[in-house]
This record gives C-alpha cells, structure tokens and sequence, in this order.
C-alpha cells in the first residue's frame, strides 16, 4: 500500500506531542516541513510571527532560557516575519504559497538539526561569527539547505529558491543576497543525485 503525504501527516499529527507550539495560521504548512524530520518530533519548537526580522524572513535559534542546558535539553523558536516584502508592496508570510513556506520552513528546522550538534561554546562562536563574518554565514546557510535536501525537501527547496529567484517583483538585492549566501539550485539538484548515488 503506498502512503500518500495526507496519511503521513495525519500519522505524524497522531504522534505529535504538546512540545511544537505553532499558530493556527500556518500548522498544516509546520507540520508537514517537521513530517521531514522524524527527529525533532519530541524537540520542543515554537514557531512565532514576529513584526519584523531584520534581512530575513525567517530565523531560527535556541530558546535563552535553554542555551545552557545540555544539547539535549535545549529548546528552540522560530520567529517568522509578519509581513514579507516584495517591491514596494508588503505581503503577509501566511499568505504565501503553501509549498514556498513548507520549504522555507524546512530550510529553518535544518538549522535546528545543526544547533542540535554544536555544544554551549561551539554555538556561541557561532553566533558571534554568523554577526560578523560573512564566509561563516555561507556556511551555515548552506548547512540548513544541505540538511533540509538530505531530509527529502529538496522539492520544497527547489520551489522556494524558484519563487525568490523568478519572482518579478523581488528586488534585485533580496535576490543577489540569496544567490550569495544559500545553495543554488544547480549544487541542490546535485545534492540529490549524490544522495541517490
């Protein structure tokens, strides 16, 4: 019998614990990206709107009241941006389409994957690099597309890198920053078939 991406959710929403707090809005679109990653089913996560987040739209991090706990124990909160910007003209984020926020989702957890294999002292060094080093933002980047793609979002990602890159009217400098700082979709394609291999 093959399972379709309904029946995985609904099994997924079944075993979900009260440890994901996610608004109403955008639950389904939450709770398919974490379909992906059967690993943070009991990793309590918060996903917030938040009036603005400076150069990005969305960001993930670990909770304060939980950074020095054991990696563990950690918790964590994705703030998401009410309103993303394209031209002059501002949308709400929980109105883009549903298969762009899955993936933009997606990329977020994948740093969450990361964060959960760094130590205290690693993870302030590397927040401390992510705010001055350009290179060091590269690299985290590309490590949250890596581990969103290896987790089988890749269609998710591809969408996503697709909607920003192609769309008419986003500006040139949003565009330029993630051409800079993320995979393309050429190194994604790639990806997957080095992971088919």
């Amino acid at each position: 019998m093959i399972l379709n991406i309904y029946t995985i959710l609904l099994v997924f929403q079944l075993q979900m614990t009260d440890v994901h707090i996610i608004p109403e809005s955008i639950k389904n679109e939450v709770q398919v990206a974490l379909s992906y990653y059967p690993e943070l089913e009991h990793v309590p996560i918060e996903f917030k709107f938040k009036k603005n987040i400076k150069k990005s739209t969305m960001q993930a991090r670990p909770k304060a009241s939980s950074f020095f706990k054991s990696k563990k124990h950690r918790s964590y909160i994705v703030l998401i941006s009410e309103k993303f910007k394209i031209s002059d003209k501002e949308f709400l984020t929980k109105h883009i389409p549903s298969d762009i926020l899955i993936g933009w989702i997606g990329h977020e957890l994948g740093h969450i994957i990361d964060y959960r294999n760094r130590s205290n002292m690693n993870l302030i060094g590397f927040g401390v690099n992510y705010l001055f080093s350009h290179s060091h933002i590269v690299e985290a980047e590309r490590a949250a597309d890596t581990y969103a793609v290896q987790h089988g979002m890749a269609d998710y990602i591809l969408k996503t890198k697709d909607f920003i890159l192609n769309h008419a009217d986003i500006t040139e400098k949003y565009k330029l920053r993630i051409k800079k700082y993320y995979l393309s979709p050429e190194e994604i394609m790639q990806l997957v078939e080095h992971d088919s291999e």
